[in-house]
């Protein structure tokens, strides 16, 4: 079978869906931090030097796959956030994206996107449903997150051969140590996938986050303006 048709039949896991599907106990009921986080009004931020041009990834290069938590139950919070499994990214950095995509196929691995662009008051949600102890893993909404920007991708490789998902040293959004890019435990083939993830992304022009080694910023990031743009005001029909 060809690595064209594998990712048309799409990355899959092992084991049951929702094994790596880490969960935090939340302070408000999912009802109450979806009111809050409509009411929400996003504060003034600084003006930046780029406008935004937010375009979907995979308009952009096909070959890249989505496994967009947020719009399912599978992640952290226990419910959808997102009302479409879509991804956006700021246009460099979508192109960027298909450089590291490309750079991946290399070493017989494809890219699968868990997240890209994500509005403000989605970000304000997150910050209100996890407990204090856990903000090193969410953004300040008070400042934006880089994935407010557009410009920052959640994402992990998958096999081009057998079409299965990697294992790395935490499931995506684990709050602990081991989501750490320094992690020294666990599987030492794992730690090594992790960090052939983390050369690729740097040579396509992204930077790591310490303490999740599925998040990187595309470089430029600050050029961007924070956002609380809906995914349906996004335009369908852009092209790379």
């Amino acid at each position: 079978m060809s690595h064209e048709r594998q990712w048309q039949a799409g990355p899959v896991a092992d084991g049951p869906p929702d094994e790596d599907a880490f969960r935090v106990p939340l302070q408000y009921a999912p009802d109450v931090l979806l009111a809050h986080a409509r009411a929400a009004r996003m504060p003034g931020f600084a003006p930046t030097s780029r406008a935004a041009d937010l375009v979907d990834i995979t308009q952009v290069d096909p070959a890249i796959a989505l496994d967009i938590r947020y719009a399912t139950a599978r992640n952290f919070l226990g419910f959808p956030v997102y009302p479409t499994p879509r991804a956006f990214l700021q246009r460099p950095a979508a192109h960027a994206l298909s450089h590291a995509r490309a750079l991946a196929a290399r070493h017989g691995y494809g890219l699968l996107v868990y997240d890209a662009y994500r509005p403000w008051h989605v970000s304000y949600l997150f910050r209100q449903a996890v407990p204090q102890d856990l903000y090193e893993f969410v953004g300040d909404p008070a400042i934006g997150s880089r994935h407010n920007r557009g410009c920052a991708v959640d994402l992990t490789l998958w096999d081009l051969a057998t079409g299965r998902v990697v294992s790395m040293p935490s499931g995506f959004d684990e709050m602990t140590s081991r989501a750490y890019v320094a992690y020294a435990g666990g599987n030492k083939g794992a730690r090594a996938l992790r960090d052939l993830l983390g050369r690729i992304m740097a040579a396509s022009g992204f930077l790591p986050l310490a303490e999740e080694w599925w998040h990187f910023d595309y470089v430029d990031w600050q050029d961007y303006p924070v956002m609380d743009l809906p995914f349906d005001a996004i335009g369908r029909d852009t092209t790379p």
